[in-house]
């Protein structure tokens, strides 16, 4: 009987011992150094990253018709002959050919004096045919008259109108070969290059995975190596609808507005299509989400200043960031940095 009692009393000893230690072990875990942030609903987007070189919507290389002397025409705003540089307006004279022989060959006041006389006799054959003076015959013929004259002073015109070198459309000189003026040159002779790139546009080759995702439409945000601090808006305007069997790509247009000029036709630029967005949800951090057996999660404080452990559901999602559908909340305060080696329910310490 008292060896019963003796070991009841050594078992009762080692349990509360055991108890004693493993009270004394919970109280000593360190609590792991943690920085938390409070979440907050934010825009998301989702986008497909492409880089390219940028061109002007307009172009054109304006050469002369014809042989004559040259010379540059003084640019109104500046007051000063036009240059590289120089905004110009469509209809705009750039450049001039003088030859007053060939103006005299074209003979285009007498030209425009024979077209007055024939449209009044024409209407006075008119006048008298209504009232029965003359026949229909001698008033064709003064329409005939009238037409050729008319034929004539336009042909005079167009003649006219090679001597001088106008902008199709409004624009920006990138090009001006130089001649001294008085200079003579030969038809055929390149002397004005003219770009409008208020618009521009990228052409790009996307991936074939990124075919579905594409649209028409699709806005764009275009930043410049070069000039990194602006963004410029664009839009997807052409798809191609056929993919290269030697790059496995598809051709894509966007047109870029650049109303201010920042940016300049031959720039390699960096293009984001927006295939995805949301204006309001809750966005993390994509390189805090951890992989495990049972899928993706995070951790956030939980009670008694522990880690929680949070399983999510993602949404959209780019390089830096991603939509949380399911696992988090807005106000949550999530851990994004020191949680490599937590574990559910680990003690933790907010430093940040």
């Amino acid at each position: 009987m008292k060896n019963i009692k003796l070991l009841l009393l050594l078992s009762a000893f080692a349990a509360i011992v055991s108890c004693n230690n493993q009270t004394s072990g919970e109280d000593t875990e360190l609590a792991s150094p943690v920085s938390v942030e409070s979440l907050k609903l934010q825009p998301v987007r989702q986008y497909i990253n492409t880089t390219g070189t940028a061109n002007a919507m307009s172009e054109v290389t304006l050469s002369t018709e014809m042989d004559g002397k040259y010379r540059v025409m003084t640019n109104p705003r500046t007051g000063k002959p036009f240059k590289l540089g120089d905004k110009v307006n469509e209809g705009q004279e750039i450049i001039r050919l003088e030859d007053e022989e060939y103006v005299n060959e074209i003979q285009i006041e007498s030209k425009k004096l024979q077209l007055d006389i024939s449209e009044k006799d024409y209407n006075k054959q008119k006048s008298l045919f209504e009232k029965g003076g003359v026949t229909e015959l001698e008033l064709r013929n003064a329409e005939v008259s009238k037409i050729e004259a008319k034929y004539s002073y336009e042909n005079a015109q167009m003649q006219l109108a090679k001597m001088s070198i106008k902008a199709p459309f409004s624009g920006v000189v990138t090009e001006l070969p130089y001649y001294t003026k008085g200079t003579e040159v030969v038809s055929g002779t390149e002397v004005v290059t003219l770009m409008a790139y208020n618009k521009m546009y990228l052409e790009v080759n996307l991936p074939e995975k990124n075919i579905s995702d594409v649209k028409i439409g699709q806005k764009t945000f275009v930043t410049s190596y070069t000039i990194s601090e602006d963004t410029l808006m664009a839009r997807v305007t052409e798809i191609s609808p056929a993919i290269s069997t030697e790059t496995r790509t598809f051709t894509t247009v966007l047109q870029i507005s650049n109303p201010q000029l920042t940016l300049r036709p031959g720039m390699f630029v960096k293009a984001d299509i927006v295939t995805a967005e949301k204006d309001s949800a809750v966005v993390i951090p994509k390189d805090i989400v951890m992989t495990g057996n049972r899928g993706k999660y995070v951790f956030v404080v939980g009670r008694n200043n522990t880690a929680e452990e949070r399983r999510l559901k993602l949404g959209i999602q780019n390089q830096e960031s991603v939509e949380v559908l399911e696992g988090l909340k807005a106000n949550d305060r999530l851990i994004v940095d020191g949680y490599e080696t937590l574990r559910n329910r680990s003690k933790i310490k907010v430093i940040l």
